[in-house]
């Protein structure tokens, strides 16, 4: 039992079987058999009625560790470079963490490894760090390979002499410049103020073969942390709504219908380690006392059950907007009308548009193609900021960078005209508010386009949305794959007024949804045409006597 971003990772790993080759990955099974025995060869467990015990890797645990040290690339180093793990509290994410950063000391072969437990705060980056060393005292194997620097429950560092390499906690208040990590381990993300530490982690790597940095949180609450931004971001990448090959992602989540205060089995979807960690009865007396008192029902909801205090639901399902996938080309739509969505940005943000091509009888669905632009200055800063691969998406010819710091606005016009030698631009819908801009623009270089204005309220969005659904789930629609205009898909979120009306909302969705909003307009403004068509059919149409 499985909750659906696992089922999303394991659905990932399934197709990277089957197509990672194409992307230069490579399945080392023998690699990702030899990593999970070392848990239970080397390491032991410390705490309770586990304390010395070897550490026997739930199932969940083995698809984390074997996904990180099987999958390959073509060089022959590892593919993940980064790790996002959210399990609820007790599961055993720090132990496993902690193993990860001993094999990268003592059974990576990496001369002068630096292995770091990462946080704010000295203290809480101890904690991942003490587990270390509790597993250093039970082995033997460490115990003849390692030495610990530091008095009995102050220990500072863990050496393996053999390769100059040491594994030793440190946090953003230290002051510490340079590290140059092998392994950053980065505990408990969601009570990062900042992304200070991993930011710091990251600037260090640049140095080493196949790093790692691993992340393991509880779910947050809000969306402007930077463990919100991380798990919006691994559950795009495991449902396939982005492509990061260096990134895993392993995010527990309840499905919509699961009430975890009134049934028990969904349980397991979020505390993989059940029935031992963190223990039924343990779960059991935390849901009676949230029953009991409100003011906790969020708290053990967030810690025990991985709900996400105030966060926003995506508006579309990966797995419908996948399953529309399909290779089109515009050779294949000649003869088509078609109905265009513009979304222009003012300057330097995304412009987008989206090409809805009207099916010609009942054996074809509604063909969607999307273009983007972006100025080509300052796109490698832009990338990083949005965390998504726009030069990967630029040489792909999914996305045009335009020379200058600014949207040369006239080049998105001659795309448009280029449309319109080709194709029956039936109309252009476009935000009322701007379309006097795109008119002056359009006069200048003696161009005419078939503006439509299309509102971003709700009397014009509402309708356009409901029928975008309708063609979607109803396999009406497919799309050619534009990762920008999936990233978009799953970026967007819908608020709704109180008579049930809904419109796309950029202020609170997770990323750039101007893909979304383009292909909204452009099948309201479809919609609009043919019903507008069909009435003056019917007002024209002789009265029989």
């Amino acid at each position: 039992m499985a909750g659906p971003h696992v089922r999303d990772a394991c659905a990932r790993h399934l197709r990277d079987l089957k197509e990672g080759s194409k992307r230069g990955l490579v399945w080392d099974k023998a690699a990702a058999e030899l990593a999970i025995d070392f848990y239970p060869d080397v390491l032991r467990l410390n705490g309770g009625k586990f304390e010395g015990k070897p550490f026997d890797l739930k199932p969940w645990q083995h698809f984390i560790v074997g996904s990180l040290y099987g999958w390959k690339t073509t060089t022959g180093t590892r593919r993940f470079r980064m790790v996002y793990a959210e399990t609820a509290k007790g599961s055993g994410k720090s132990p496993l963490a902690a193993g990860v950063g001993i094999k990268g000391l003592v059974a990576d072969g990496e001369q002068r490894a630096e292995i770091y437990s990462a946080a704010t705060k000295k203290d809480q980056a101890a904690i991942l760090f003490r587990d270390a060393i509790a597993m250093y005292h039970y082995s033997p194997e460490l115990k003849t390979r390692c030495h610990v620097s530091g008095a009995a429950g102050k220990e500072w560092n863990l050496a393996y002499n053999a390769t100059m390499s040491f594994f030793r906690p440190i946090s953003s208040d230290d002051g510490q410049s340079g590290p140059r990590p092998h392994v950053g381990l980065i505990d408990e993300l969601h009570e990062h103020r900042d992304g200070n530490v991993i930011e710091m982690m990251r600037a260090g790597v640049k140095s080493r073969e196949q790093p790692i940095i691993f992340m393991i949180t509880n779910a947050g609450s809000g969306q402007t942390s930077v463990c919100w931004s991380y798990h919006e971001y691994a559950c795009r990448v495991a449902s396939g709504a982005l492509e990061d090959d260096s990134f895993f992602a392993y995010v527990c989540a309840l499905d919509e219908k699961d009430d975890p205060f009134a049934d028990e089995s969904c349980w397991v979807k979020v505390n993989p380690s059940l029935p031992e960690l963190p223990g039924m009865q343990y779960l059991r007396e935390q849901v009676t006392q949230a029953r009991g008192m409100p003011a906790k029902e969020a708290l053990v909801k967030r810690l025990n059950f991985c709900v996400w205090t105030e966060a926003e639901n995506p508006w579309l399902s990966p797995h419908i907007w996948r399953s529309a996938k399909q290779a089109i080309s515009f050779e294949q739509l000649k003869g088509r009308r078609v109905y265009a969505g513009l979304d222009l940005s003012s300057t330097t943000d995304l412009t987008a548009l989206a090409l809805m091509f009207e099916p010609r009888n009942d054996q074809e669905r509604w063909a969607l193609k999307t273009m983007f632009w972006l100025p080509s200055e300052g796109l490698l800063d832009k990338a990083d900021k949005d965390r998504v691969p726009y030069l990967a998406w630029r040489d792909a010819g999914w996305l045009q960078a335009l020379p200058g710091r600014a949207i040369n606005k006239k080049s998105v016009i001659q795309y448009l005209a280029q449309i319109t030698a080709s194709f029956e631009l039936v109309g252009v819908a476009y935000d009322r508010w701007r379309i006097e801009d795109l008119q002056m623009l359009l006069a200048e270089d003696g161009l005419t386009l078939p503006l439509v204005a299309f509102g971003q309220g709700y009397k014009d969005m509402a309708p356009a949305i409901d029928e975008f659904e309708r063609k979607l789930l109803n396999n009406q629609i497919e799309h050619d794959g534009n990762p920008v205009m999936t990233w978009c898909a799953a970026n967007a979120v819908v608020i709704e007024d109180p008579a049930g009306n809904r419109k796309l909302d950029k202020a609170k969705a997770t990323g750039r949804i101007d893909g979304a909003v383009a292909a909204v307009m452009a099948v309201g403004l479809a919609q609009t045409t043919k019903s507008k068509i069909n009435i003056d059919a019917f007002l024209n149409e002789p009265v029989s006597t």
